[in-house]
């Protein structure tokens, strides 16, 4: 047999690999997942019925165009239907777009630390990440993105709530960043927790897009809208960019059932933003909980918190884990904990206060 083996691209060399959230140990004595950003609620009313019905007929392919999903995110958000994408969630569109815009030699900028798909999708792509530290309060450094752009600047991605930090850019200092970007840069503003966004000096990114050729955004329905395991998200932008996404597109990516559920949620949304509402309440207890007991909590408008913990991130992970709460560790810097049900959340301050009288 020959000791010879396919050659492959240069780039796959050294891909971290994409890290999800750690699932609850099923019998064991964890009993709660605080590590993926789900929505800890069942599927709205009418979704589940819908899915069932769909489901009846997975042995056809689904509409290529997602036709129906476009026509209702085209009603909903008031753009045209040539301005819509639609993908597996939206790192799946996320991909598509540095296929799109960046290749060998390129540069895709990004704040660090953010997504952790960012600097995958770009490897994959063969194009260069240009990794920009957040300011000492975990926000993203606007400026020395600014800064960071060269001619060879292909795409710029803004995650707005950043993840895994939960903090946000406001209006005036990301407009002015916007300004400085040259129009043949592509901004893609990830908007993947736009619903739990309550501060008002926080724009959303679809009224930035409408004068701006070259800003796309990006949403999802996995978090907020609770599809999670469904994979659909969406992009919305100017027709050549949304054009270029269709065509980066995989065939029949999005399967019909995603495509109706994702119908029958945006036609629950009044229920969906009562849940939101629940879990951002929830989001403040945990907060002041938090620093109550003294620690320092970056301001989230995410579902989630972010705790920087440096070389204390695993052992605070592993206490959490053997309390029955799953968090996401980042070793060497924090933890990142979604908002969960109460009694998860009861779970993780309880751990969090008895590990910072041990400090």
């Amino acid at each position: 047999m020959s000791e010879t083996s396919p050659k492959l691209r240069a780039e796959m060399e050294g891909i971290p690999t994409y890290k999800p959230g750690k699932p609850a140990a099923a019998g064991g004595p964890v009993a709660y997942k605080l590590s993926s950003n789900e929505n800890p609620y069942p599927p709205l009313p009418g979704v589940l019925e819908t899915v069932t019905a769909a489901a009846c007929n997975f042995n056809r392919y689904p509409d290529m165009a997602c036709s129906g999903l476009m026509n209702e995110l085209s009603e909903r958000f008031g753009v045209p239907l040539s301005h819509l994408a639609t993908g597996t969630g939206s790192v799946g569109v996320a991909q598509q777009l540095i296929q799109a815009t960046s290749g060998p030699g390129d540069e895709v900028i990004y704040a660090w630390r953010s997504f952790e798909a960012y600097p995958i999708i770009t490897q994959i792509s063969g194009a260069t990440s240009v990794q920009v530290p957040l300011t000492s309060g975990d926000v993203h450094d606007l400026d020395a993105m600014a800064d960071a752009i060269t001619d060879r600047t292909r795409l710029i991605f803004v995650c707005n709530p950043n993840n895994p930090t939960g903090t946000v850019v406001r209006r005036a200092e990301l407009e002015r960043f916007l300004d400085r970007v040259p129009g043949d840069v592509l901004v893609v503003l990830d908007e993947a927790y736009r619903e739990f966004i309550r501060d008002p000096e926080v724009p959303d990114g679809v009224g930035l897009y409408r004068d701006r050729p070259n800003v796309c955004v990006l949403r999802t329905f996995s978090k907020a809208y609770g599809l999670a395991g469904l994979r659909v998200g969406f992009a919305i932008a100017y027709e050549p960019v949304a054009a270029a996404l269709r065509k980066t597109a995989v065939p029949f990516g999005v399967s019909q059932l995603a495509q109706e559920a994702a119908i029958a949620s945006l036609r629950a949304e009044d229920e969906l933003l009562g849940r939101v509402g629940s879990l951002v309440c929830e989001r403040t207890r945990v907060v002041d909980g938090l620093r109550a007991q003294g620690w320092t909590v970056p301001e989230t408008q995410a579902n989630f918190v972010w705790l920087r913990l440096g070389e204390r991130t695993v052992p605070f992970a592993e206490v959490c884990e053997q309390a029955g709460v799953v968090i996401r560790p980042f070793p060497g810097e924090g933890v990142r904990v979604t908002v969960g049900e109460t009694e998860a959340n009861d779970i993780f301050l309880k751990v969090a206060e008895g590990f910072r009288k041990e400090l």
